[in-house]
């Protein structure tokens, strides 16, 4: 056996005695502050003094000092010269995790395993001096000399990859969560020792987290905050209703931490120091039995509680050296969390799909001895054929026809052969792509428990603040949701809570005289139907009065009073969903703004879900909310557009449909077509997606019926295809927002295919059905050598009080207007008719107006239409930009009542 062999196996053995070693101390932690601690300090010392006997033989020599540490610590303690305490306690598991990066090492990394955990072996051997106690008993065991590396210092963590505070803080957002959620448990049985278990050993966590990282005054905080919950958990004091507002005011300050960055950890300190020492003395009294004094507490509304705890992840041993890291790694790049489980299943899977791609290069081997045996009877073949042509003997002739048949068969066998094999490997193969698409999808996905951490604060404080009794279930939490999902409901979910406990909640005194318990509940459910997400937030309150929303519609003129009559409740209810639409009588710190559902019905579908309202007045509410399961696969529809496959997402369309060109109907120069008593307007996908006119000789339209809030429209297609599971692709961001499309995907034949942005494609839509007739008549395109109409204006603006102001003027000077309601809107709208002037504002949602005078300065046949920029905002530098990037004239809004507008538009469209 070589040296080389030999060390490696020693090492392997000393691997071994450390892991054994590290066993045997952390099955007798438990134990050691017991009064019987003897024996399991025994087992300690044994267990250190072989690690350090192991370090110093194969030469790792900071282990060995790590482990003599242990021993003069627990000989000083097994002798009771010096007093246990929880920072001795918490260093013994600092150095245990050290000790423990040793396992996983391999020789030639421990060279700089010592160098590189420097800092934190100084932090740990410090901590393993503990102080004397007050009555000394026997003098300590000697041991070996410790050797002193360094006077402690902060631990610095900018050199890892993934930096100890990175998982301190990943940590105190966990246990926040948990002392959160297990507070707002406590409120309600605050006798129950075992709910105030989980949350001493959260406390607890905490403490020795932010002790490691060097955050004392959070130690401190946690450290009070712990003999709390131990005292009360003893029975030593009694826990009162008044306390919670205390424990969960700590509980604000914890979170916090997630928030920082380790540049951030003085001026957190400087800024809580204020407020966290009244918090230690209210916890202090609180400990003693007192009252607690009052602590003001912000609502959860605005506190920083984190609402993603991490779920279980792949152990990391803080001792662990990290692995060299280059200097230009991104550090915004987005992590996805993986529990070892599903990462072992992942590497399983991988290992497979190797195996089977080793199988490829034997089967493309005997293709090619196929290939030879072909050309052999090719060759047979010619040569047969050239010795009928002369007249060859039959015996030479039949010699050759044997032959050749001999070289056939030996074809057919290898062909029969490697078909079988083929298939058997095709079905493996899929089989375990499906498999492993499977799981990789899964690690995208996470429980729904995880989106709704801080929802039972949110209504505990806002039901207190407004004087209510309010409960939130919560069902389904093991539901999985897709990540990006999960991160966009977060706020959608938060409007309809907060709606729920404000508008929806009655008062204990209102709930009673309707014969209704003091308190109410509010139910958050989310389950898997039909191959889509469904969430439902349903409150037990007053309901929604229709005839209240009637009359506010009527009053505020959106419908007249005839047509209001008519409404349906269903129809009535999608009032809700406008902009700055409120049925609260006053303005409040939860309402009353006109701001929340509009922004829930734009999330929701923006990933490409509906939501929708159900009520019961009097009895309670329902918010009915239907989302994919995932963004990274979409079921779609298939079709066929100017020759090309184009993919709608099948939850976005409403029907496919085939309709005879004769039912086909105009009216005032548009296409429309009567389905089930709705005139349903017609475009062409062709003009939508501008690849010009497409003849139609088919007598039968392949019609797809798209809808949103404004109504429903008919897309037609030149055929159907099918439907598929697509993996959705981003478009390369350099592309900027594609028109009418919003991702890319790859068919199971390996050809592209684009998929449609139903949001803009219907705006787009809506833009022709106002232009003219969309089946025989495309856009209209400006002819070389054509002078303009000098009469059409595009005003783009989203106010619709300066859009009209703009309108009246411009109607006023005999010209044609065209309203778009922001920058996206107004680029469609550009692209599908002819405009001499474009009026357009600044700040406006989906796309700015400099965005969109950007793109109409690129484009060849609109960057010579004069724009003139209408805006609030009169800074020079906002003025110059507009300038720069082509603005004719930029003005400001109040130049509507001096003239200037006028002025600035007829200098531009001088009539001829």
């Amino acid at each position: 056996m070589n040296d080389e062999a030999e060390d490696s196996s020693l090492f392997d053995v000393f691997r071994e005695e450390v892991r054994q070693g590290l066993a045997a101390i952390a099955a007798s932690l438990p134990d050691l502050n017991s009064p019987e601690a003897g024996p399991a300090w025994t087992t300690v010392l044994e267990a250190a003094r072989a690690i350090r006997g192991a370090a110093r033989i194969v030469g790792v020599d900071a282990a060995a000092t790590l482990a003599a540490g242990i021993e003069e610590c627990g000989s000083k303690l097994l002798n009771q010269s010096t007093g246990w305490n929880d920072r001795v306690r918490d260093s013994l598991r600092q150095t245990t995790d050290i000790l423990g990066g040793l396992v996983d090492l391999k020789e030639a990394q421990v060279a700089d395993w010592g160098a590189r955990q420097e800092s934190a072996i100084v932090a740990a051997l410090a901590g393993l001096r503990p102080e004397p106690a007050l009555a000394k008993a026997s003098p300590p065991a000697p041991v070996e000399p410790v050797p002193v590396l360094a006077e402690p210092s902060p631990v610095s963590f900018s050199a890892m990859p993934f930096s100890l505070f990175d998982l301190f803080r990943d940590e105190v957002r966990s246990h926040a969560n948990a002392l959160s959620n297990g507070i707002l448990e406590l409120e309600n049985d605050v006798a129950n020792p075992q709910r105030i278990e989980p949350l001493m050993r959260a406390a607890h966590s905490i403490k020795g987290s932010a002790r490691i990282v060097s955050i004392d005054l959070a130690v401190e905080l946690a450290h009070v905050m712990e003999d709390v919950f131990v005292a009360a958990q003893k029975g030593k004091i009694l826990l009162r209703p008044a306390d919670i507002d205390v424990f969960l005011a700590a509980t604000d300050v914890f979170a916090s931490l997630a928030e920082i960055t380790e540049s951030g950890i003085a001026g957190w300190t400087a800024a809580r120091q204020a407020s966290v020492k009244p918090l230690k003395e209210t916890l202090a009294a609180i400990l003693k039995g007192e009252s607690p004094v009052a602590v003001a507490t912000k609502p959860a509304t605005t506190a920083t509680v984190p609402v993603t705890p991490p779920p279980a992840v792949v152990p990391v041993a803080v001792g662990k050296p990290p692995e060299p890291v280059a200097a230009d790694r991104p550090t915004d790049e987005p992590v996805v969390r993986v529990t070892a489980a599903r990462l072992n299943r992942l590497m399983g899977l991988a290992g497979e799909s190797l195996v089977q791609a080793r199988w490829l290069q034997p089967f493309a081997a005997s293709l090619i001895r196929l290939k030879k045996q072909q050309d052999i009877l090719g060759e047979t073949i010619d040569v047969l054929a050239e010795r009928i042509s002369v007249g060859d003997r039959p015996d030479t002739l039949t010699r050759l026809i044997e032959e050749a048949r001999k070289q056939l068969g030996e074809c057919h066998q290898t062909v029969s052969g490697r078909i079988g094999e083929f298939e058997d490997r095709a079905a493996s193969a899929d089989d375990l792509n499906s498999r492993l698409y499977r799981e990789v999808i899964a690690s995208r996905m996470r429980p729904f428990a995880d989106g709704t951490q801080s929802f039972p604060r949110l209504v505990r404080d806002m039901a207190r603040t407004l004087g209510k009794q309010v409960r939130l279930d919560i069902l389904g939490q093991s539901t999985d949701v897709d990540r990006d999902i999960l991160e966009k409901l977060e706020s959608p979910l938060n409007h309809m809570i907060r709606n729920s406990v404000d508008h929806g909640m009655e008062t204990p005194e209102e709930r009673r005289a309707a014969g209704k318990p003091e308190g109410g509940v509010i139910r958050l459910e989310a389950r898997h139907r039909s191959g889509t997400l469904a969430i439902t937030v349903t409150d037990d309150g007053r309901g929604i009065d229709p005839e209240r929303v009637r009359r506010k519609i009527v009053d505020r003129g959106m419908v007249p009073p005839e047509m209001a009559g008519s409404l349906s409740e269903a129809e009535l209810l999608e009032f809700l969903f406008l902009p700055g639409f409120s049925t609260a009588s006053a303005v409040s710190e939860y309402s009353g703004r006109g701001v929340g559902l509009d922004v829930v019905q734009e999330m929701i579908r923006t990933v490409g879900g509906t939501v929708r309202i159900t009520t019961r007045f009097g009895q309670g509410t329902t918010f009915h909310l239907q989302l994919p399961i995932t963004l990274s696969v979409v079921r779609a529809v298939l079709v066929v557009i100017g020759g090309d496959s184009y993919a709608f997402p099948h939850n976005r369309i409403d029907r496919l449909l085939r309709i005879p060109v004769s039912d086909v109907r105009s009216l005032e120069n548009r296409q429309y077509v009567a389905i089930d008593g709705h005139n349903i307007g017609l475009v062409l996908a062709a003009q939508i997606l501008d690849l010009g006119n497409q003849s139609r000789s088919n007598e039968t339209l392949s019609v797809i019926l798209l809808s949103d809030s404004t109504g429903q429209y008919g897309l037609i297609v030149d055929s159907f295809t099918g439907e598929q599971d697509l993996v959705v692709r981003p478009l390369d961001p350099r592309l900027g927002k594609v028109p009418n499309i919003a991702a890319a995907a790859i068919l199971d034949d390996g050809l592209p295919v684009l998929i449609a942005d139903v949001e803009d494609m219907i705006r787009s839509m809506d833009s022709f059905i106002q232009t003219g007739n969309v089946l025989r008549l495309s856009r209209r395109d400006t002819a070389a050598g054509a002078g303009p109409s000098r009469g059409n204006v595009l005003v783009v603006d989203d106010s619709a009080t300066v859009r009209e102001v703009e309108k009246q003027l411009l109607r006023q000077m005999g010209l044609q207007v065209t309203l778009a309601n922001d920058g996206q809107d107004g680029w469609n709208k550009l692209r599908t008719g002819d405009y001499d002037l474009v009026v357009t504002d600044i700040d406006m949602p989906r796309m700015t107006g400099l965005e969109l005078l950007r793109l109409i300065r690129t484009d060849s046949q609109f960057r010579n239409i004069p724009v003139i920029v209408v805006s609030y905002k009169d800074r020079d530098e906002d003025r110059q930009r507009g300038i720069d990037l082509g603005a004719n004239f930029y003005l400001m809004k109040s130049s509507f009542h001096d003239n200037t507008f006028v002025r600035a538009v007829q200098s531009l469209l001088v009539r001829q």
